[in-house]
């Protein structure tokens, strides 16, 4: 009877720790599914089922219509990839010199709104190819802009510039004096107020925002400081990144992206792989 009794006691607790071992394999297997979503942006998007883009008011890129709905070229394509996501959208306006940090805190998903591809963008980002070519240029009052035709006649000018932005990288190294304000439209505003004799913004929002028709009609754009190219921004290592880059050449192709660049007067500026 003892023998049976041992016997017994072996078999239940071989039972108990293949039972053990089996749950331990199921817990394993969900914890490396776990493990690959968390490794994903684009998975960590699907599952919270929104997409949220960090934006400034940068007209004709992104801006707010008369209901206060954000649109623009960027705004209408950024909507147009979270729904080929299967997920919402929400825009959020951040601090432009501020884009990593919120990017690296996930309190946004990318950065897509004009944003200049340059070595400090690329280094601290997951970028996708450039999509528009665009240029950093001066911005004056339109009776003064005869006396501001080179970089030369730029040296005694009080500029704004957007904090952090391209506009803030030229004119710093071209020695001018300027005083960083939070967005680009907040340049605009200095120079028509007469506290700032001229900013620098990016060309795509000079020629949707000032001159005759605007509500900048007495400011024009002048000196062209540079060539560069946009592209968005993910946190570092995002696969988000390459399945935009998807999106984008399906989007030239079909001719999507070209209808929204007409639609916002940017088509002249779009690349075509």
């Amino acid at each position: 009877m003892m023998k049976k009794k041992v016997l017994s006691v072996f078999l239940c607790a071989g039972l108990a720790v293949s039972m053990l071992a089996g749950c331990g394999s199921g817990n394993s297997d969900t914890k490396d599914k776990k493990d690959a979503a968390a490794d994903s942006d684009l998975e960590y998007v699907k599952d919270k089922g929104t997409l949220v883009v960090g934006i400034t008011d940068f007209e004709p890129m992104d801006y707010k219509d008369d209901n206060g709905n954000w649109i623009g070229f960027d705004a209408d394509m950024a909507s147009a990839f979270a729904e080929e996501l299967g997920v919402d959208v929400e825009f959020v306006e951040i601090d432009w010199d501020n884009k990593v940090l919120e990017l690296d805190g996930k309190s946004i998903d990318c950065v897509w709104n004009g944003m200049t591809l340059t070595d400090e963008v690329t280094s601290s980002m997951e970028c996708t190819d450039a999509y528009l070519n665009n240029a950093q240029v001066v911005v004056v009052p339109a009776e003064k802009a005869d006396k501001y035709q080179d970089t030369d006649s730029l040296k005694d000018l009080s500029f704004a510039v957007e904090a952090g932005s391209a506009g803030e990288k030229q004119v710093s190294n071209l020695n001018l004096n300027y005083t960083p304000v939070n967005a680009q439209a907040d340049a605009l505003m200095e120079v028509a107020a007469g506290t700032s004799d001229a900013a620098v913004i990016d060309s795509l929002m000079a020629a949707a925002m000032i001159g005759k028709g605007t509500g900048y009609a007495d400011l024009t754009y002048t000196v062209s400081l540079n060539s560069e190219e946009y592209g968005v921004g993910f946190r570092k290592g995002s696969d988000l990144a390459a399945e935009l880059n998807k999106f984008f050449e399906k989007s030239m192709k079909d001719g999507t992206m070209k209808t929204c660049a007409e639609k916002y007067k940017v088509q002249a500026a779009l690349i075509e792989e």
